[in-house]
């Protein structure tokens, strides 16, 4: 039985400080992270295994992974060096190659045990040459570097694989160059499915693209794969072939339930490809159902989202955080916009796209009374046990947000938590006032990443800070497994 221990107001800190940065996403510049996991491993070691581990069940921010494991490999301490251990040997070889560079630039340091875990990757991906050559053949830069940087020698086919450019006839490496070398499209086509090579390997060593060719490369990907590559694919024309596009939609159903697929890319994807309206909704409800396996929201929600002057990003945040939340929303969830009056904002369904046009007319611009949907809510007898607000938490115009939420808390018998989003140049005084009144408050600070917002439902889902905290000390770390 796990049992948390009162913290002080410095590790108490240094604990939301950590799961604030879990919402943001370093974008492959893993020292931006790094500082706040060093705070928490140096003054909470537990607290910091533990967390790693729950992170690599629940997390979906690669970067934040990648410094957890790097983090535990250097540890002092022999559970947290097992078990970074055991979580490299599921990473790809791209970030195993980072992970390794961040242990050497920004720790310094290289552990025996380290090198060891390195190795055994390399070496259990080389007892299976089917194994090993996907592996090279998608990150053939970064499996060098791992052999390169740690001085361990490859196996003979490794080795001809990797450095002498002599792939063995049996290697996938070898079926490429026949691709390559392949001189119609359907003798291409043939061997792609042969082979089930990887869409960004053989789009290369393609000479023609026709529909034979699509059906061949998208039947070998995965669905987080075709999420990926959507806006490659449109722009190779297959949204022009009923066949080809028929291929697409099946993958994107597929992607409902393929553990592999990432809830945080699909949106992101969706606008960037400018897909149309059948295949954006396909992609959404593939994405709406991999949010719902993060659990449930069972306590009836409030989404306030300030649209007074210079607010354009609140707002884009509030329509997207409205979709995720209507989607796994067991209970009550109400939508207001404001300014110095409360917008009611309802959607047609629990699609982006509903919550797009539900915000269409709602503009930035106005004063701020951050009070005023509150108050609303308290008139309408709304009640809900936690709120989430996204604003810059300036306001200047009554009812204003204490005084409001007083009333609402006495009148309607309830004491919601509140979990702030700062979006802009925020202050903290709301916060600040909150906490001398002894109203739970969680707030995390938005640094422009729209796809990673998902990353607050572990704390919207959980009936109490509390509970995800003892969530998080309850995840058992791995053991070493060749001891």
């Amino acid at each position: 039985m796990v049992t948390m221990t009162a913290m002080s107001n410095t590790e108490r800190d240094l604990r939301l400080d950590m799961l604030n940065s879990l919402l943001t996403t370093p974008h492959r510049q893993l020292e931006t992270v790094a500082e706040i996991h060093n705070e928490i491993l140096s003054s909470d070691p537990l607290f910091y295994g533990r967390l790693a581990a729950w992170y690599q069940q629940n997390g979906d921010v690669r970067d934040h992974k990648e410094v957890f494991v790097g983090n535990l490999l250097v540890s002092k301490l022999t559970e947290h060096r097992d078990a970074g251990f055991m979580f490299l040997q599921d990473f790809p070889p791209y970030e195993v190659a980072r992970i390794v560079d961040f242990m050497k630039q920004q720790k310094n340091k290289m552990p025996r045990s380290a090198r060891t875990a390195v190795r055994r990757y390399l070496q259990t991906r080389e007892k299976n040459p089917n194994f090993f050559d996907r592996a090279a053949l998608r990150s053939r830069k970064a499996m060098k570097h791992l052999y390169a940087t740690l001085h361990i020698k490859p196996n003979p086919r490794a080795d001809a694989i990797l450095f002498k450019n002599n792939p063995p006839l049996d290697s996938l490496a070898y079926a490429l160059k026949q691709v390559a070398n392949a001189e119609t499209p359907a003798e291409q086509a043939q061997k792609i499915v042969e082979y089930r090579l990887p869409y960004a390997i053989a789009i290369g060593a393609v000479k023609q693209i026709t529909p034979t060719v699509l059906v061949a490369l998208i039947n070998a990907m995965t669905p987080q794969e075709v999420i990926n590559n959507l806006k490659s694919l449109k722009a190779r024309g297959v949204m022009e072939h009923p066949e080809v596009k028929a291929l697409i939609d099946e993958k994107l159903v597929a992607a409902q339930t393929d553990k592999r697929v990432s809830a945080l890319k699909g949106r992101v994807a969706a606008e960037a490809a400018n897909l149309d309206a059948d295949t954006t909704a396909k992609l959404e409800q593939a994405m709406d159902a991999q949010i719902k396996q993060r659990g449930a929201i069972k306590k009836p929600t409030a989404l306030l989202v300030d649209k007074s002057s210079s607010m354009h990003s609140a707002l884009e945040i509030g329509k997207r955080m409205a979709a995720t939340i209507s989607g796994i929303a067991e209970a009550d969830l109400f939508v207001y916009a404001f300014d110095t009056i409360p917008y009611p904002v309802e959607a047609a369904g629990t699609n982006l796209s509903d919550w797009d046009k539900a915000f269409q007319h709602l503009t930035a611009n106005g004063a701020t009374s951050i009070g005023c949907p509150v108050e609303a809510m308290r008139l309408r007898q709304q009640v809900v046990e936690q709120i989430l607000l996204i604003t810059d938490e300036g306001e200047n115009t009554a009812p204003y947000f204490n005084a409001a939420f007083n009333a609402y808390c006495q009148e309607l018998n309830v004491q919601p938590n509140i979990v702030i989003v700062k979006v802009g140049y925020a202050y903290d005084h709301l916060e600040r006032a909150l906490s001398q009144q002894q109203v739970q408050v969680d707030t995390f600070t938005f640094n422009g990443d729209y796809y990673s917002l998902p990353n607050l439902l572990p704390l919207l889902s959980r009936p109490s800070r509390l509970e995800l905290l003892m969530e998080i000390l309850a995840t058992p770390l791995p053991v070493r497994d060749d001891k």
